[in-house]
Order: structure tokens, then sequence, then C-alpha cells
């Protein structure tokens, strides 16, 4: 029974080793091509390194200016996870506990915004930070980020809220708590998978925007690491080795909160998905 069971699985497992090669084998090879010179990686691209070309790293490293890339990515993807999770939490309970006039036309409304691409705004958005004095300002990043990425926020927090058990709701009220007591000290603890979820999508995608700060940032004070990565590229095209080196530098970060993060968002959208 259990030989049968593994064959029957053993088509999932293969798929599975396949997508792990095809993720892994690129990454790989950027990590190895940053430890070669430019010279060695055009005549041995695939191989190892003949000799470690550590200085690829350790200058990078040794580098201000990427350290301020990586600041003000994360001061830039903190401010908007806070921002985001703080006013959708509230939307999402206010649409799963209170039953109003328009409740489900309104929440429609919200969930259009996941079909509204953010190319068609980037002229009106521009203008509209300009004529905010938010140009060069991580603000004019964290608000249009937060406001873009308030409609999956909201979608996931109110299948979460809704399926609250409403004698809690009801207990807490007959020992005198307030409506945003109950959310403050019952709802949102109970829903800390999905904060947990929430807060992950939200740092990953703004440490991996590129054209919202390329559109609000005009001076390199506050520039991020993605748009470090195009900048550092055009610097040194001729030294492909230097660039790998740099993209391999630019992920560290990312994959090493990922990594972290990986078992509470999984497991926050695998909740969510047994929620009606």
């Amino acid at each position: 029974m259990r030989t049968s069971s593994g064959r029957r699985h053993l088509p999932l497992h293969a798929i599975l080793v396949v997508v792990g090669a095809v993720m892994a084998v690129p990454l790989l090879y950027a990590v190895l091509s940053g430890f070669k010179s430019t010279d060695e990686l055009s005549r041995n691209p695939v191989g190892l390194p003949d000799s470690w070309v550590t200085s690829n790293y350790t200058d990078i490293l040794g580098s201000g200016a990427f350290w301020r890339l990586v600041g003000n990515s994360t001061l830039i993807a903190v401010g908007t996870t806070v921002l985001v999770v703080a006013v959708a939490a509230l939307s999402a309970f206010s649409f799963a506990r209170f039953a109003f006039r328009g409740r489900e036309v309104l929440f429609t409304l919200f969930t259009m915004g996941l079909m509204f691409p953010f190319a068609v705004a980037a002229l009106p958005l521009f203008l509209l930070l300009r004529s905010m004095g938010l140009l060069d300002n991580p603000l004019g990043v964290i608000l249009p980020q937060a406001a873009f990425g308030l409609p999956m926020t909201i979608i996931i927090l109110r299948g979460f809220f809704r399926e609250i058990p409403g004698e809690l709701e009801e207990a807490a009220t007959l020992d005198g708590c307030s409506s945003f007591g109950f959310f403050w000290r019952v709802l949102l603890p109970m829903a800390r998978p999905a904060l947990g979820t929430v807060s992950v999508l939200a740092v990953v995608t703004s440490w991996n925007n590129f054209f919202l700060p390329l559109l609000v940032f005009t001076e390199d004070t506050w520039w991020t690491i993605p748009i470090g990565v195009q900048q550092f590229q055009g610097q040194y095209s001729a030294q492909y080795a230097r660039v790998f080196a740099y993209l391999v530098l630019a992920m560290v970060p990312a994959l090493a909160f990922y990594s972290v993060a990986e078992r509470q968002l999984v497991g926050g959208l695998t909740a969510g998905a047994t929620k009606g």
C-alpha cells in the first residue's frame, strides 16, 4: 500500500524537483558568476571559478551607497506595510462585522482596484504628487503603494474577520467592551495569521517595486534597491561579474526576509483558503 501511494505521488515529486531546479539554478549561477572575473566569466560561464574573486562582493558591501539603498528600501517597505495593514484592518472590520446600506457595493469598488493597472495612473499620480510637494519624498512612494495594496489586503482580512464567531463579540459586549475594544483586544490577536500574511505580501511588493520609486525620486538620496540595480548595471555594463555580485547582494535581504516569513505566509494563505 505504501509503495503504490509513493508511486502515485512520484509525478508530483518530479514536477516539484523540476520547478525547484528552474528556480535554484539561475540563482546559483548568479552567485558563482559573482566570484569570477569578467574575463573568466567570458571564457568559463558555467563552471566553478578558477580563482574566487571575493572583491566583487566585498567592494559592494563596503560601499555606503549600497547600504543607503538598503536602508531606503527598508524604510519605505516598513512604512507601506504599517499603513496598508492598519487602514485595511479597520476597513475589513467594518465590511465584515457591520451591516450598513451599500456595504457590498462599496466592497465591490475596493475589489475592482485589483483590475486597475498602475501604468494607467502614472501620469495623474505624478501630477498629484508634484502638486502636493511629495516628489523626492518617501511619502510619495509609501502613500501610493499603500493605496494600491489596499484591495488585496482588505479581501484577505475580511475573510478572516467574518469567520470570527459572533458569540465572542456578544460576550465582549456584555463585558463592557466597545466595538473598537473588541477589534483591538480580540479580533486582531485572533487574526495574526492573516495579518502576518498581508504584511509579508506588502513588504515583498514594496521591496520589488521599481516603477513608482523611479517616477517619484529624481535625486539619488532616496533611491531604492531596484533603481540601484539599474544604475549599477548602467555604470558597470562591461563588468558582468560585478553586476552579478550586485544582483545577488540586492536579492539577499528579500530572500532572507521571505525565508523567515515563508511559514507565516503559507500558513496564512492556507487558513484563508479554508474559510468561507
